[in-house]
């Protein structure tokens, strides 16, 4: 893996200190009664490191649980977000008294563990199409109320955005179609009454419907579970009139056949709904 070129950032909002509060509150919420026993009253230093090779991303977030929760510690980051470490590397160091590094180090890495595992998978799917110009775009299937998290840790791995929410893209899917009679019947009112700067992207099933939603005017063509062969068909028939963004069944072994089919747009929901949490610890240092 790659260090990215451009590192995104990430800014802090209420909704991400509501998140924080709430992981918070359910690991703290009753106190902590092993540190109020035998937690140390010294200082020390909390050393987080990496047991797996990692595409760093979430230190950002980590610091703001301190903030909220520990304000005496000082969060001192060892890498960058975006670069990827080898197992033993350190993340970061959390300074100052035992008992608040003991109190809020399994929050501040659970958040990690889960951002840095979006990250890594991501850039897996990037290096995976390099160099056929496809992009690798991400869903709406995130953990509910991590999704500006799990979007930020997409872009930190590499990918890109699609619709953060319904209402900032028109994507017409098979029950839009449905519900509206015919492909072209849905792509025609979405043009229609859609606000100017969203552009119109329909999925559709067959070259019938391709050619359907060529004649509505639609933007984009989305592909739902068509094999790679039936891919590169229907790129043919677009010739350039519109961009081809595929889904469904998309997984590391398949997804540069894709990308090189033509797609150019790859969206796939594991890298948020299936991504695997990266093994990160703590380790405990008193000064």
């Amino acid at each position: 893996m790659t260090r990215q070129q451009c590192t995104p950032v990430i800014s802090w909002t209420p909704a991400i200190g509501r998140l924080i509060d709430l992981a918070l509150d359910e690991d703290l919420g009753h106190g902590d009664v092993t540190t109020d026993l035998c937690g140390q009253d010294g200082k020390g230093v909390g050393r987080i490191f990496c047991r797996e090779p990692i595409v760093v991303c979430g230190l950002p977030v980590a610091e703001w649980v301190l903030e909220r929760a520990e304000p005496e510690l000082e969060f001192d980051a060892e890498a960058s977000e975006g670069v990827v470490l080898h197992a033993g590397s350190e993340l970061a160091r959390l300074v100052g008294p035992a008992a608040a590094t003991l109190r809020v180090e399994r929050t501040a890495i659970n958040f990690l563990m889960r951002m840095c595992g979006v990250a890594t998978l991501t850039r897996r799917y990037v290096e995976a199409v390099e160099g056929t110009g496809a992009r690798v775009v991400d869903t709406r299937k995130t953990v509910p109320g991590w999704r500006v998290l799990d979007k930020y840790a997409v872009r930190v791995g590499g990918g890109s955005n699609h619709r953060p929410h319904l209402g900032s893209g028109l994507l017409i899917k098979d029950n839009h179609i449905e519900a509206c009679g015919s492909v072209g019947e849905a792509v025609a009112r979405a043009r229609a009454g859609g606000p100017h700067p969203l552009r119109v992207e329909v999925e559709v099933e067959d070259s019938a419907g391709v050619a359907e939603a060529l004649e509505a005017g639609a933007d984009i063509l989305l592909l739902d579970n068509m094999r790679p062969e039936q891919v590169r068909e229907v790129v043919q028939q677009v010739d350039g009139r519109a961009l081809i963004e595929v889904s469904g069944g998309v997984d590391l072994s398949s997804v540069r056949s894709y990308a090189e089919a033509g797609a150019q747009l790859i969206s796939v929901g594991a890298l948020t709904h299936s991504a695997p949490a990266v093994n990160l610890a703590l380790d405990l240092e008193m000064r």
